[in-house]
């Protein structure tokens, strides 16, 4: 059974940072394709940034420069560095990942990130 365990989240003013983890358990995680995306209240579940089983990465332009995916394969997590952020990076935030061997798609329970201006 997948599972994705997200932590990291909290209330932080604005300008501040946080990182986001998410666990991966049940998957082949080495090439698993892992994100992250958020769901503000009344809007629609976006991606925020991506990273690909060999490394390679992806970003909403709304976090490009402020944010940074990064994943460890030895401990089955992805990451998700979080600067400079503001008001409207308030969301929950969501860890997904896609597996490389069948194509499916998990998501995490979501973690809430709040940032006062």
């Amino acid at each position: 059974q997948v599972q994705l365990v997200e932590s990291g989240g909290g209330l932080v003013q604005a300008g501040g940072s946080l990182r986001l983890s998410c666990a991966a358990s049940g998957i082949i995680f080495r090439i698993a394709n892992m994100g992250w995306y958020r769901q503000a209240p009344g809007k629609q579940r976006e991606l925020v940034a991506g990273i690909t089983g060999a490394g390679n990465t992806n970003y909403a332009d709304s976090v490009k420069g402020r944010f940074t995916i990064s994943r460890d394969n030895a401990k089955n997590t992805v990451y998700l560095q979080m600067n400079s952020l503001k008001p409207e990076d308030t969301a929950v935030y969501y860890c997904n990942g896609r597996s490389g061997s069948s194509g499916a798609n998990f998501w995490g329970q979501g973690t809430q990130v709040t940032v006062s201006a």
